[in-house]
C-alpha cells in the first residue's frame, strides 16, 4: 500500500517536470493545449490511483476481517480447551478432598476414642485422689473448725467476764457523773490540764476572787498584763450538766423526737443559767476583762451547743464565750501568743531606753573628745614653738662659744655637737 502511493508520488512529481519542460522548450501556441493534456493525464492518473487505494483498503480490510475471525476461532479454541481442562483439575481436586477428609474423620474418630479413653482414665485416678484428698481435708478442717469453735468459745466467755467487769465501771462513772461535785471536779481537772500544758504557771491563777469583796472564787483566772503593773483577771469556770446531756443522747438513740426536743430545751436553759451565773459573779470591770469564757469539758456537748446557736446569745446577752477542749486550746495559744507579743515589746522599751541612754553617753564622749582635741592642738603648737624658736637660740649660742675656742677645740666642739 504504500509502496503503490509512493509510486504515484513519483508519477506525478515526473508530469510536473515534464510540464515545466515543455513549459520551457515548446512554442507558446501549443502551451494550452499541453497543459490540457496534462490536466487530462493528471485526471486520469488521479482516478486510477484512487480505484487503486479503493481496491487496496478493502483488500486490507477482508484480510483484517479474516485475521480477527481466525483469532476468534482459535480463542473459542483455547478457551474450550481450558474450561475442559479447569473441570478436570475441579473433579480431580473434589475427589481428592472427599478421600482426604474421609481419612480425617476417620483419622479424628480413631484420636477422639484414644482420648476418651484416656480421659475415662485419667478422671477415675482424679476421683480416687480426690475422695481420698477430699476425705483427710474434711477431717483436718473438721478438726480445724472444733478447734477454733472451742477458742470462739472461750473468748465469747473472756468476753463475757469483761462486760460485766465493764458494766460495773460503766455503773460507777454513772454514779460519778450522778454526783455534782464529781462532775464539777471533772471538768475543773480537765481544763487545769489544758492550762498547765499550754501556759506557764504565773500566767494564770486558781480560785480567784475576780470581784472583789463579794468572795465569789472562780476555777481559774487568765493574768492579762496592764500598763500600771497590776493584772486584769480573764475568768474561766467549766460546766458539764451531765443529766441533761445525758438525757438528750438517751433520746436521741431512742429516736424520739418529742423526747429530743425536750432535752434539747432543757440543755438550752442549763447553758443560759450558767452564763449568767458567769456574769453575775466574776465579771467586775476594770479587775476583769469585759467577757469571761464557760468550757465545756466533752466535745459532743461544744457541739449540741453550737449547733443549737446559743454561742452568739451567751455571747451578746452575758459577754461569755463557749469553748469545747479543742477550742479552748486555740484560745489559750492565742492568748499565750500574745503574752509573747507584750514580752517583745516590752523588751523592746527597755532596749530603747538603753540605746537613749547610749546614745547620751556617746554625746558626752564627744564633747570629751573635741576638748581632748584642742588641748593636743594647743600642745601641739607650744611643742613646735619650743622645737623651733628655742633650738635655734641653742645652736646660735653653741656657735658663739665654738668660735671663741681654740682650732683643735673647735674641732672637737663641733665634732661633739655633731
Amino acid at each position: 500500500m504504500e509502496i503503490f502511493f509512493a509510486i504515484c508520488a513519483v508519477l506525478v512529481i515526473s508530469l510536473q517536470i515534464l510540464l515545466i519542460w515543455l513549459l520551457l522548450h515548446s512554442k507558446t501556441g501549443r502551451i494550452p493545449e499541453l497543459l490540457k493534456r496534462m490536466q487530462h493525464e493528471e485526471q486520469k492518473l488521479r482516478k486510477e490511483q484512487s480505484a487503486q487505494t479503493n481496491e487496496t483498503i478493502e483488500l486490507s480490510m477482508k484480510m483484517v476481517s479474516d485475521h480477527i475471525s481466525q483469532n476468534q476461532t482459535q480463542t473459542r479454541e483455547t478457551t474450550a480447551v481450558q474450561l475442559r481442562q479447569f473441570e478436570e483439575r475441579i473433579q480431580g481436586l473434589e475427589s481428592a478432598n472427599a478421600r482426604a477428609m474421609s481419612m480425617l474423620r476417620e483419622t479424628v474418630s480413631q484420636q477422639m476414642d484414644q482420648l476418651r479413653t484416656q480421659n475415662d482414665k485419667r478422671l477415675e485416678e482424679i476421683r480416687k485422689t480426690v475422695d481420698e484428698n477430699l476425705q483427710e481435708h474434711l477431717e483436718t478442717k473438721m478438726n480445724e473448725s472444733f478447734r477454733r469453735v472451742t477458742e470462739s468459745l472461750e473468748a465469747v466467755y473472756r468476753g463475757l467476764g469483761e462486760m460485766k467487769t465493764l458494766a460495773a465501771d460503766v455503773g460507777g462513772l454513772k454514779r460519778v457523773l450522778s454526783n455534782v461535785k464529781t462532775r464539777g471536779t471533772l471538768g475543773e481537772i480537765q481544763l487545769s490540764g489544758i492550762l498547765q500544758e499550754i501556759l506557764a504557771p504565773e500566767q494564770y491563777e486558781e480560785n480567784v476572787e475576780t470581784v472583789p469583796g463579794s468572795g465569789k472564787r472562780v476555777e481559774f483566772a487568765i493574768k492579762l498584763p496592764t500598763d500600771h503593773g497590776k493584772p486584769v483577771y480573764l475568768p474561766i469556770d467549766s460546766k458539764f450538766p451531765a443529766d441533761c446531756y445525758m438525757q438528750l443522747l438517751d433520746a436521741q438513740e431512742s429516736g424520739d423526737r418529742q423526747a429530743i426536743e425536750t432535752a434539747q430545751a432543757a440543755l438550752r436553759q442549763r447553758i443560759l443559767g450558767f452564763a449568767k451565773d458567769i456574769h453575775n459573779k466574776y465579771l467586775h470591770e476594770p479587775e476583769t476583762t469585759a467577757f469571761g469564757i464557760m468550757f465545756l469539758p466533752f466535745e459532743g456537748l461544744y457541739s449540741e451547743v453550737v449547733r443549737s446557736g446559743l454561742t452568739e446569745l451567751l455571747q451578746q446577752k452575758y459577754s461569755v464565750n463557749v469553748a469545747g477542749p479543742s477550742t479552748m486550746a486555740a484560745m489559750l495559744n492565742a492568748l499565750y501568743m500574745g503574752f509573747r507579743t507584750l514580752a517583745i515589746q516590752k523588751q523592746s522599751d527597755q532596749v530603747w531606753q538603753i540605746l537613749s541612754g547610749v546614745k547620751e553617753e556617746f554625746g558626752k564622749f564627744e564633747d570629751a573628745l573635741n576638748g581632748t582635741r584642742k588641748k593636743l592642738d594647743a600642745a601641739g603648737k607650744e611643742l613646735d614653738q619650743l622645737v623651733g624658736v628655742r633650738t635655734r637660740a641653742i645652736n646660735k649660742k653653741l656657735a658663739e662659744i665654738g668660735s671663741d675656742l681654740p682650732l683643735a677645740a673647735g674641732s672637737d666642739s663641733s665634732r661633739i655637737y655633731d
